[in-house]
């Protein structure tokens, strides 16, 4: 019997749209020999499913099922593309574990510790993983633009703790720019991460488990004439995305080896995407990791597979088949 999956989009934040585009690519992929396919959509609203012929009904939060033709239906497996919170932050998984539903992305911890910019780069540099320098602020505090100036230098990036897609970003070239950057950080969410500013190529790594390994697909490098990798860059064409990128055969093995240790540091599980600055020296700085990455079809991974030769299905098969080790 084919398993129901449930690909869950939407969620909180600024991100709605671009989930709700990922999770169309996804719905479309899925191996119906194996899988019966359904979206659903979670906002601060509503829960609801979506059946064939326009039909919605609504999510009974309390077992996550719903009734259809006097009915109750549930799901085998969850498939959260939710980008940001309660998908991307671990909320979703941790209310899964107590329903005893699987699910095809990271653990709790994983997920919850990886949204923590600050968070998971300070747990990863333990492990000789190289990070920029950063200053964490939390609502209430009273941050001091000189002496954030003074330990990080201009030019710094002013980021939500966490956020994603770039929302709430801004590079900071002056003292007079900072306690804007900051407020509008503050908007997306209630820490904020200074960073201190590595030149460099902007290189990202896709990768999933397929049985006791991890598959690296082929990295992107991402050139934008924007002043960083901003939202318009992202998803308003305004960055050119060479995949696979034009780099030596030794820094895509430490990209890769990189990638794949923290994928195992941090016990990641299903797709995840790293992205790194790779300064002058060769050196690829982590800039931070993504457990629900972006699908769309103008996404980077979706590239990736592309230019490895892997059809989506195939991929999303892998990424199905690891919900039940």
């Amino acid at each position: 019997m084919k398993k129901k999956v449930a690909i869950i989009f939407g969620g909180y934040s600024s991100e709605f749209q671009i989930s709700e585009k990922s999770a169309g690519v996804i719905y479309e992929n899925i191996d119906r020999d194996l899988y019966e396919p359904y979206l659903v959509e979670i906002s601060r609203k509503s829960w609801h499913v979506a059946l064939k012929g326009g039909v919605v009904l609504p999510i009974d939060k309390n077992k996550f099922t719903f009734i259809d033709n006097d009915t109750e239906k549930s799901f085998d497996i969850a498939f959260i593309t939710i980008h940001g919170t309660p998908g991307e932050d671990g909320k979703l998984q941790a209310y899964f574990d107590m329903l005893g539903l699987p699910y095809a992305n990271s653990s709790v911890f994983s997920a919850s510790l990886s949204f923590n910019k600050w968070a998971c780069n300070s747990f990863l540099r333990a492990f000789g993983i190289a990070t920029a320098r950063a200053i964490l602020i939390r609502k209430g505090d009273s941050p001091n633009p000189i002496e954030i100036a003074d330990e990080l230098g201009f030019p710094c990036f002013v980021k939500p703790n966490d956020g994603g897609s770039s929302f709430g970003i801004t590079k900071v070239k002056t003292l007079m720019e900072m306690p804007d950057a900051i407020a509008r950080a503050f908007e997306e969410g209630d820490e904020v991460v200074i960073e201190s500013c590595i030149d460099g190529r902007e290189i990202t790594c896709g990768l999933y488990a397929k049985g006791a390994g991890i598959v690296t697909l082929p990295p992107t490098e991402i050139v934008t004439d924007n002043e960083y990798f901003d939202y318009s860059a992202k998803y308003e064409g305004k960055s050119n995305e060479i995949t696979p990128a034009d780099i030596p055969f030794t820094l895509q093995t430490e990209l890769f080896n990189t990638s794949k240790n923290i994928y195992r540091r941090l016990g990641l599980k299903g797709l995840a995407r790293v992205d790194y600055i790779v300064n002058e020296d060769g050196v690829p700085f982590l800039i931070e990791v993504n457990t629900n990455p972006g699908m769309s079809e103008e996404s980077i991974v979706p590239q990736q597979i592309r230019a490895n030769e892997q059809s989506m299905k195939e991929v999303l098969n892998h990424v199905l088949a690891q919900t039940f080790h």
